[in-house]
């Protein structure tokens, strides 16, 4: 008798602590570049078409803010490794006199993985196909807040805050404690937005805008 070959499926391997750092640090990347470019930040001549997550999104090409925002996302990404942050911030201020005008904020969680009991089987690994469904749909809702957010006709500019642990190894010579740029709560109003989570980090997101009705 010949030997019966048994096939095996393979095993999805859970996102490891670095593979989901990398995919919430250019999530923050594109959240970033499409928040500044649907809000008029910086010129849409700035920006240029590349595809990501099975879609076309937009990307700064002024140097500057890009390497701006790359030295940010290589401190956030170190603290994200070490579980050191809660919360990043995109806030829009008004270039004259300096009021906030929008808060782009995204609560950074860990997940808590299930309690394993005996004989149970370990939760499934989440597949990368489900996160960038995820993704795509609050970068796709970013886009569609022109329609409700209030026209923003003046210069703007903008800041972003990260909130940390106690415990955060913190470049005194990078960052430094600031003004929350919180808006009034008699002149706020607030949308929750989607959500994204890995195996290891759930990022939850909202905006709060400058509403003068």
């Amino acid at each position: 008798m010949a030997p019966t070959k048994q096939k095996h499926a393979p095993t999805r391997q859970a996102i490891t602590l670095k593979g989901s750092t990398a995919l919430v640090t250019e999530f923050f990347k594109f959240a970033a570049n499409t928040i500044l470019f649907q809000r008029g930040v910086y010129p849409a001549d700035d920006f240029q078409m590349v595809k990501k997550y099975g879609q076309t999104v937009l990307v700064t090409q002024d140097l500057a803010l890009e390497n701006y925002l790359e030295k940010i996302l290589k401190q956030v990404n170190q603290w994200l490794l070490t579980g050191s942050i809660t919360q990043l911030v995109l806030a829009i201020i008004s270039k004259e006199n300096r009021t906030p005008l929008e808060r782009w904020v995204f609560d950074i969680n860990l997940v808590e993985p299930p309690a394993a009991t005996e004989g149970s089987q370990p939760a499934p690994a989440k597949p990368e196909s489900d996160i960038q469904a995820e993704i795509r749909n609050i970068l796709k809702q970013i886009v569609a807040t022109v329609t409700f957010l209030p026209v923003i006709d003046e210069p703007t500019v903008f800041n972003i805050l990260a909130y940390t642990k106690e415990s955060a190894d913190v470049p005194a010579n990078e960052w430094v404690d600031t003004d929350p740029l919180a808006i009034e709560a008699s002149k706020s109003q607030q949308v929750k937005l989607r959500s994204f989570s890995t195996d290891v980090h759930r990022i939850e997101a909202m905006v709060a805008y400058r509403y003068e009705g």
